[in-house]
This record gives structure tokens, C-alpha cells and sequence, in this order.
């Protein structure tokens, strides 16, 4: 089952750079978090309607998940090393409108600044992690996503803490995380236009095809779309939802639903942390197995379990629904040599834009049909994982080596 070659004993991972990567991710993550929890404060600052808060989101989302495949697609044929350090400069320019603009305007183009940053960051960031993994790819895309992760967590904390007690100019002291980033990124762009150089002495051989022929290809990358597509989807709701579940189930404080959440997301960053180093070793399509179809039985007791399970449940889909996408981005990558960034621009900026598709039409079932209802049809999205059956074998890959 496994699809990749064994790690060249030859080179070792170069685990500085995959951690600056790492690093530079969840900085970035955290930037972009904050958009969304700074929207209570942009409402009452600016009297915006409902309709301008989704535009603001509406803009960071399509900049972000279009321009990423572009992104990837032009750094694939023309290598720019230090396209990380420019994306992070755009989040940056992002933070300091969105902290001191006087105008709608300068709120819409922070966001769209925001999202260029992302579109550049993600897939250049996944080609660097890949470069310096050593041959151990999934471990590699673990550690780089876990920073998101990450990120993902700390932004609204941040802004809970920080900005709505101090107020919108608050933001502006992130404008120095994002510069700490900038600096990072320029150091690992140096490292990565050494590696370029050394290859290029090297002569190194093209990159080697895949034997399955494009109907199959195609037909493979679009389960692998699907996948992720359910897996997104499910986690959107969690992530948007799940406190107004439990405290509509159980009654809980909204402290106490934050808590039930917070256990679902510190289990979603352990298990990206390991599908990526168990996929090394048993092979990616075992973990996409369990993680997308092994994770169902779980998802459809969740609707029904009482408050203790429903925790125990939460931490136990968290981690294993997680550990799929590391595997996933690994195995596209296997399957189209020579074109990390784009399918890492395709898949990241799929599964962000999915997120927030879904984030919405699912808040208009839940007005609709009720909370309850949202969770007990999102509980079959994990059954799309029967279609990993599609999936190629070893014997349908090119031997690499």
C-alpha cells in the first residue's frame, strides 16, 4: 500500500528549515484568523451590514483559494525562492490596513491583501517542506501543516485577548509578527536558491512520469478533490457550529462549548502531526483509509451520545479526520511529478475555499432545519471515503530509484 519510494539513506531532513516553514505557517494562519474574529469589532466601528462583513470574507476567500493553483502552476516552471517572503510582506500590508484604514475600501483591500498572501505563501511553503523532508514527504507536510493549525487556533484567541480590548489599532502590533515572518521566509528563500543552484550542478534527471495514463490520473485527482471536499466540509462545521450544538444539546455555557471546541482542534493538531510520519511508514493510502471512511462510525454517534462522549467523540474524530490531508497532498504529489506547487496550490486552496463555501450553506440549513439537523447529515460525509477504493496501487506507479 505504500505509493512512495523509501527515504534515500543518502539525504536526511533537514528538519531547520521544515520547523521555519512550520513556523512561517502558523504566523501566517494566525494573521489570516484574525480577519474573521476582528468582524464584532469592523460591525459596530464602521455600522457595516451583514452583507459587507461577507464581502470582507468573500474577498480573502476567492484571492485566496483562485490565485494559489495560478501560483503554483508559474512557480513550478519558473522557481522563485523568495515568493514566501513577498506573500508574508502581503499579509503584512493586509494587517496594517485592516488595523488603520478609515474606509471600507481600505478594509476591503486588506483583505484582499491577506488573501494574496496566502495564495503565495501555501504552495511555495509546501515545494520548500518537500525539498528539505529528506525523502520522509509526509512528516515533512505534517510539521509544515501542524504550523497552521496552529495558527488557525491562536488567531481568535489572540484577538479575544488583545484586540477587542484594546481596540482595532490593537491589530497593528501583529504587524510585527508578520515582519518576524518576512525575515524567516527571506532566510529559507536563500536556503531554497541554494538548493536550486546545487541542482542545477547537479544536472539532476527530469522529474519521473507516472504510469497511469491522464483518464486515470484524472479520475484518481478528482477522488482525491472529493475527499477532501467531505473532509472540509465536516470540519467546517465543527468548527463554525459545534458550540451552538452542544449548547443547544446540553445547555452548556459558552464557555463551556469554547472548551468542547478547543478539544476538537488540540486533536486535529495531533493528528495532522501524525498522519503524515504514520503515512511514511505504512504507506498514504492506509491513512486515507482510516482516516477518511474509519472515521464514519464515530461521526454518526456523535449526533446521538451524551455530553461526556460527545467529548471523547469530538477528540476522537478531530485527530483522525485530520491526519488525512498531509497524506492526501502527498499522494497528488506522487502522482504528477514536477508539479508541487500547483497541485499544493490546488489542494490548499480547495480545501480553503471549501471551507468557507460550506461554513455558509451550512449556517442556512441550521436556520432552516435546526443544529441538530446540520450534524446528523454532516455525519455521512465520511462514507465519501468508500471511493479511495479508486485510488491507484503500487503496481500502478512508476518504481522511482
Amino acid at each position: 500500500m505504500t505509493t512512495h519510494a523509501a527515504p534515500d539513506p543518502a539525504r536526511t531532513t533537514i528538519w531547520a528549515v521544515v520547523l521555519a516553514v512550520s513556523v512561517a505557517h502558523m504566523l501566517n494562519d494566525t494573521a489570516q484568523s484574525l480577519l474573521s474574529a476582528l468582524y464584532p469589532v469592523l460591525h459596530d466601528e464602521f455600522a457595516l451590514s451583514f452583507a459587507q462583513i461577507g464581502f470582507l470574507g468573500l474577498a480573502f476567500q476567492v484571492t485566496a483559494s483562485a490565485l494559489q493553483p495560478v501560483v503554483g502552476f508559474v512557480t513550478d516552471r519558473r522557481p522563485m525562492p523568495y515568493a514566501m517572503a513577498f506573500g508574508m510582506g502581503s499579509s503584512l500590508a493586509g494587517i496594517l490596513m485592516l488595523a488603520f484604514g478609515q474606509s471600507y475600501g481600505a478594509l476591503l483591500a486588506g483583505s484582499v491583501a491577506l488573501g494574496m498572501g496566502s495564495a503565495v505563501f501555501h504552495p511555495e511553503a509546501s515545494r520548500v517542506a518537500r525539498l528539505a523532508s529528506g525523502g520522509r514527504f509526509g512528516a515533512a507536510q505534517s510539521f509544515f501543516q501542524v504550523g497552521g493549525n496552529l495558527g488557525h487556533a491562536a488567531g481568535p484567541l489572540m484577538a479575544a485577548f488583545i484586540v477587542i480590548p484594546l481596540g482595532r489599532p490593537a491589530l497593528g502590533l501583529f504587524s510585527l509578527m508578520a515582519l518576524a515572518g518576512v525575515i524567516l521566509l527571506a532566510r529559507v528563500g536563500a536556503w531554497h536558491a541554494r538548493e536550486m543552484r546545487a541542482q542545477v550542478r547537479a544536472r539532476s534527471a527530469p522529474p519521473a512520469a507516472t504510469r497511469i495514463g491522464r483518464p486515470r490520473l484524472v479520475l484518481v485527482l478528482g477522488v482525491l478533490a472529493i475527499l477532501v471536499f467531505s473532509k472540509n466540509i465536516y470540519t467546517a462545521g465543527i468548527s463554525s457550529y459545534f458550540t451552538f450544538f452542544v449548547i443547544d444539546r446540553f445547555a452548556l455555557s459558552t464557555q463551556g462549548a469554547q472548551l468542547m471546541l478547543f478539544v476538537f482542534l488540540v486533536a486535529s493538531v495531533l493528528g495532522v502531526a501524525a498522519g503524515g510520519m504514520i503515512g511514511d511508514r505504512i504507506g498514504v493510502l492506509w491513512v486515507i483509509w482510516i482516516s477518511i471512511l474509519g472515521v464514519l462510525p464515530f461521526t454518526l454517534m456523535l449526533p446521538h451520545a451524551d455530553l461526556f462522549w460527545t467529548g471523547v467523540l469530538a477528540a476522537i474524530i478531530g485527530f483522525v479526520i485530520s491526519s488525512a490531508f498531509p497524506a492526501i497532498v502527498v499522494l497528488a504529489q506522487e502522482l504528477v511529478p514536477g508539479r508541487v506547487g500547483l497541485i499544493a496550490g490546488l489542494f490548499f486552496g480547495m480545501a480553503f475555499g471549501i471551507g468557507g463555501i460550506a461554513a455558509g450553506v451550512l449556517g442556512l440549513v441550521a436556520d432552516a432545519r435546526g443544529i441538530r439537523f446540520v450534524f446528523e447529515i454532516c455525519a455521512w460525509l465520511p462514507a465519501f471515503g468508500l471511493l479511495a477504493i479508486l485510488l491507484p496501487r503500487r503496481r500502478e506507479l512508476l518504481a522511482l530509484g
